[in-house]
């Protein structure tokens, strides 16, 4: 990373650049949320009772907030230790490939050894090669399949 970054749990302050990200995310994946599930989540950030947490890489200056990262801690079936979902991680595109994503995953992994997570697991959309890229050097690709079913009505 040419300028420190800092990678810090977010905050209310944060709103403004967190919802230009979400937004960025979304369109990356080209979905539009509607903004009550937007509202929704962001509350749950801040809900202690929600699973849903929220890391945000930060530099010094003007736009300090850069990137951002939603996990999930749930327990699991296989393992007796919490388990983490890492469902959102996004960085903004000047700032990609400085290692913002990678800190961020690094971040996870300092929280799983102090807090005693068992394993931290992820997915990304099979063409998204830049983040395969970073995520490669982590991890193996797993052989399961993904399956959704939706609520219809």
């Amino acid at each position: 990373m040419s300028a420190p970054v800092r990678i810090r749990p977010i905050e209310p302050c944060d709103h403004p650049q967190w919802r230009e990200m979400w937004a960025g995310y979304q369109a990356f994946y080209e979905v539009a949320l509607d903004a009550a599930t937007t509202q929704a989540l962001w509350s749950r950030l801040f809900d202690p009772a929600s699973g849903i947490r929220a890391l945000v890489a930060e530099q010094e200056g003007p736009g300090a907030v850069i990137g951002l990262c939603h996990y999930i801690l749930h327990a699991n079936t296989w393992e007796i230790a919490p388990v983490c979902y890492l469902q959102d991680l996004y960085v903004q595109p000047g700032e990609r490939a400085r290692g913002v994503g990678a800190a961020m995953i690094e971040r996870l992994r300092s929280q799983m050894a102090d807090e005693g997570w068992s394993r931290i697991y992820w997915m990304t959309r099979e063409d998204n090669y830049r983040a395969r890229g970073l995520y490669d050097r982590y991890a193996k690709r797993d052989a399961f399949v993904r399956y959704v079913v939706r609520a219809t009505g």
